[in-house]
């Protein structure tokens, strides 16, 4: 096994569900909402993180939407959830379904191996 490890990138699956809450609002006010109550939130209290958002709700009814974000360590990683629970954004107009966090290849990673993926060629 290596010895000199260096920090590997967080990957977090935040599955959650809307409420009837964030439903009720139009598009626009679902859009103010967000960019004014919850992203300064983060952009203030966390740093090396970065986010991707999939709507799930047409091919699940308990997970509508995952939002996967990459944390450079698990301290930011720590500092992003401390950051959303300080929102409307958690309980109030989503419901955390589950939170799966992992590091990709990690058990390559682990015991010097090359990744097993998929590659499109």
């Amino acid at each position: 096994m290596p010895t000199d490890r260096t920090e590997s990138p967080v990957t977090a699956f935040i599955l959650v569900k809307t409420t009837p809450e964030w439903l009720a609002m139009t598009v626009a006010e679902r859009v103010q909402a967000f960019t004014t109550q919850v992203v300064p939130v983060i952009e203030a209290r966390t740093h090396g993180v970065r986010s991707r958002f999939y709507d799930t709700e047409f091919y699940s009814a308990r997970v509508t939407d995952i939002w996967v974000w990459e944390a450079d360590d698990h301290d930011a990683y720590r500092l992003l959830i401390d950051a959303l629970r300080e929102t409307p954004f958690w309980d109030r107009y989503f419901t955390v379904v589950d939170l799966l966090v992992g590091i990709e290849n990690g058990y390559a990673r682990t015991y010097d191996l090359e990744p097993a993926a998929t590659l499109a060629t």
